[in-house]
This record gives C-alpha cells, sequence and structure tokens, in this order.
C-alpha cells in the first residue's frame, strides 16, 4: 500500500516496480535507460504530480536546472516574447531544465541582474537579447566563464554563443526592391544606436542605396523604440515638407503601421505614392495592409536555436555550433507602382 503525501522516487518505485536508481536516471534520462523505461517513468511521475527536489539535486549535481531569461517588453516587435519563449520551451522539452524570467527594460542592459544570478548561482545558463557592440553583460559572463547565449551580436574579440538574424540582408534587400519599384528617395528606421543591430540595418541600407546612387533620408528624431504616436507624427510632417521620401524600411510592423498612418494622415496611398518594407513576426500587418512587402523573422526558430546552443554549452559540447545567423525569408511582389 503506498503512503499518502509528497510523491517521491520511491513511490514511482513501488508503482512501476523499478530500482529507484532505475527511476531516478530515467527521469534524468539517461542514455544508458531505455526508452521504454523512461518514458513509463515519466508518465508515472506526470500522473502522480511528482516534482523533484531540486534542493537536493542541487548538492548532488551542483546544478539548478534553470536557465534564467532577461525577456524585454518589445512593443516593435509583436510576439517577441510569447515567440521566443515558444521556441525555447521546445528545444528544453524533455530535459530537466525549466526557465525563470526577469524583465530586461528597453533602456537598460540590467547587467545587476546578470550579476546577481552569476553570483548566487541561481541558474546553470543565461539568456537575453539586445546586445551592444561590447556589452556589459557579456564582458561580465565572458569572465566569469557563465554559459550564456544571446540574440544578438557584439563586437569582441573573445568567441561567445550567440543566434542573431541576419539584419544587413534585410535592410539591404527590402532598400534594393523599394529602388526597384521606382522609389527615388528611400527612407530607414534604425533602432537606438547603441545597439549592435543598428549597426547592421545601417551597413545593408546604406550599401544599397550607395550601389544605386540614390539620395536617402535616415531620421534622427525617431528610431523603433520610439513611441508609435511619434513615428506617426513625424512622418506626417515629413510628408508635406520638400523633397520628402517615398520609400520606407522599417524594422517591424509596428513602425510600419506608425508609418503608413502617417502618411495617410497628409492624403497619401500606399502603393502609389509611396511604399513599405517591413520586417515581420506575425500575421497582422499582412493581413491589415497585404500591400505592405515584409521579409520575415522567426522569432520561434530564434528562441529554439538559442536554447540548444545553451544546452550545448552547459553540457560543454564543443562540437556544437556556437554562433547561429538566420536568413531572412523573402517573398517580394515584382509589381510596378500604381499611377
Amino acid at each position: 500500500m503506498l503512503k499518502r503525501g509528497k510523491p517521491t522516487l520511491r513511490t514511482i518505485s513501488q508503482i512501476t516496480g523499478f530500482a529507484v536508481t532505475t527511476v531516478s536516471r530515467a527521469l534524468s534520462n539517461a542514455p544508458q535507460i531505455s526508452i521504454e523505461t523512461r518514458k513509463r517513468v515519466h508518465e508515472v511521475a506526470a500522473n502522480i504530480g511528482y516534482l523533484p527536489d531540486r534542493a537536493a539535486q542541487r548538492l548532488k549535481t551542483g546544478r539548478t536546472n534553470v536557465i534564467s531569461v532577461l525577456l524585454d517588453p518589445h512593443e516593435e516587435i509583436l510576439g517577441y516574447g510569447i515567440s521566443i519563449m515558444h521556441g525555447l520551451a521546445t528545444a528544453l522539452k524533455d530535459t530537466p531544465y525549466h526557465l525563470i524570467i526577469t524583465p530586461n527594460f528597453v533602456n537598460d542592459s540590467n547587467v545587476d541582474a546578470v550579476r546577481h544570478i552569476v553570483r548566487n548561482g541561481m541558474a546553470d545558463g543565461i539568456i537575453f537579447s539586445r546586445t551592444e557592440p561590447f556589452d556589459p553583460r557579456v564582458r561580465l559572463l565572458l569572465e566569469s566563464e557563465f554559459p550564456f547565449v544571446c540574440h544578438g551580436r557584439t563586437e569582441f574579440s573573445t568567441e561567445h554563443c550567440y543566434v542573431d538574424y541576419d539584419n544587413f540582408s534585410f535592410a539591404y534587400e527590402a532598400t534594393k526592391w523599394l529602388i526597384k519599384r521606382g522609389r527615388r528617395k528611400p527612407l530607414i528606421i534604425l533602432p537606438p544606436k547603441r545597439l549592435t543591430f543598428s549597426q547592421h540595418l545601417l551597413h545593408g541600407f546604406m550599401t544599397a542605396v550607395r550601389e544605386a546612387g540614390v539620395a536617402y533620408e535616415i531620421p534622427e528624431e525617431i528610431d523603433l523604440d520610439c513611441p508609435v504616436e511619434q513615428i506617426r507624427s513625424y512622418m506626417s510632417a515629413r510628408a508635406g515638407q520638400p523633397d520628402a521620401p517615398d520609400g520606407f524600411a522599417c524594422g517591424g510592423e509596428v513602425s510600419a503601421l506608425a508609418t503608413i498612418t502617417g502618411m495617410s494622415d497628409h492624403g497619401l496611398t500606399l502603393g502609389r505614392e509611396y511604399d513599405v518594407v517591413a520586417k515581420r513576426t506575425s500575421k497582422l500587418l499582412s493581413q491589415i495592409q497585404p500591400k505592405v512587402e515584409t521579409i520575415y523573422e522567426d522569432l520561434t526558430e530564434a528562441g529554439e536555436q538559442m536554447g540548444r546552443v545553451l544546452l550545448a554549452r552547459i553540457a560543454g559540447d564543443d562540437s556544437a555550433d556556437r554562433q547561429v545567423l538566420l536568413k531572412p525569408q523573402f517573398n517580394f511582389s515584382d509589381m510596378a507602382p500604381q499611377s
């Protein structure tokens, strides 16, 4: 007869008939234990509500089985947190790891939060985004030899783990398409200059306009972190001024919608007087404004890749990819501007 109370390894052992050591190894997905045994043990553990004693596990293995995620409340990138976390959850499925989320505010690298996690051994690895060229979080983690992976690159000479999106190619191809459409003066809305991917977007944009020999515009008054109302007001005012831009490369769906609204305020029609190419991370923009050309960034894949890279780093697997650069997904139309 089973005792009532908190389920233990011995409870699972009594139900399955396996030895306690076998149960323990099966729950840890040890390769020495057969798949059938592992499946049976996991099923029983789930059915009886077994939860491992993490304090005991930490004493035994020296690991917390925790991955800490510094997550930004992105307003510009629709579905950012949900998509990233879905990908991470996929990568961590059937592993002993679980995720702890720490908010990371837009204007703060949150190096203090990283330092607290490292000093107190609160996680086995850290994931974060919005990297800077010489990001203080990366410097600290490299010096501490603490496993991490960042969503974005840096300019440190020391190699480190990252998963990034090829923002150079996004900006380059978006601008080339605008020029191909006959737009005489492209404009790009960049992220804050302190972020590394701002440089990548700028490089791609400038390469395209210089190759074509066309005029261009890079506004200093707005960036991708600005409120929607500010971007809209800027675009509305700029549309009424001389030599206004007529092609827009937007790094996200929110800035694209703000641009379109601002141009509409001045009576201009998308696809006729101007065009927009936007980075798409959801289906919202294409459903609301199908005339906007979009380039897809798969954030779920980014999350999954970050999870896999970090697991390999924690396990000390030097053969695994440490640096992943995800390519944009292009699907441009060849329509000419409306007359």
